[in-house]
């Protein structure tokens, strides 16, 4: 897949503060790149988060797992895409790849999800729907309309 068939991306400039000693990006940058881009992915589909925690429902996490392949550093900009995959089941994946300028992958962060019913803690049974039914562009979280 290339940058141009993602749903979605955003360009993310490396900051002082997401390095380490050695001075490139450290793992934790990495997470809170893709965290970004999938929080603005949703803004962009039309979904309140705040809406939802009001419902009593809230996205998490269940599994993070980054893969290195070029480091970034300072002053480095990276493109960083966010693509939903939906199965049968109570949790989904989002895969982000952080692409810098020249087109070179540096780092594929995947996350298992689901959707926590904040009253009873126990993740929904049809999270498709918890985002679909709230999205204006569901097709931008992989998802088809829902009809009402």
């Amino acid at each position: 897949m290339t940058i141009a068939d993602e749903p979605f991306r955003i360009r993310v400039e490396v900051r002082v503060s997401d390095l380490d000693p050695q001075l490139h990006v450290t793992g934790s940058a990495y997470q809170q790149f893709a965290d970004h881009s999938r929080f603005e992915c949703v803004r962009a589909a039309g979904i309140s988060v705040e809406d939802m925690l009001a419902d009593g429902l809230g996205p998490v996490n269940l599994e993070t797992v980054i893969k290195y392949h070029r480091e970034l550093r300072a002053g480095d900009a990276v493109d960083v895409t966010c693509s939903w995959e939906w199965g049968p089941g109570k949790t989904y994946r989002v895969e982000h790849r952080l692409i810098r300028p020249d087109g070179e992958l540096s780092a594929t962060v995947a996350f298992v999800s689901g959707v926590l019913d904040l009253r009873t803690r126990r993740l929904v049974a049809d999270p498709k729907t918890a985002w679909a039914s709230r999205a204006t562009d569901p097709t931008l979280l992989g998802l088809s309309p829902v009809c009402n």
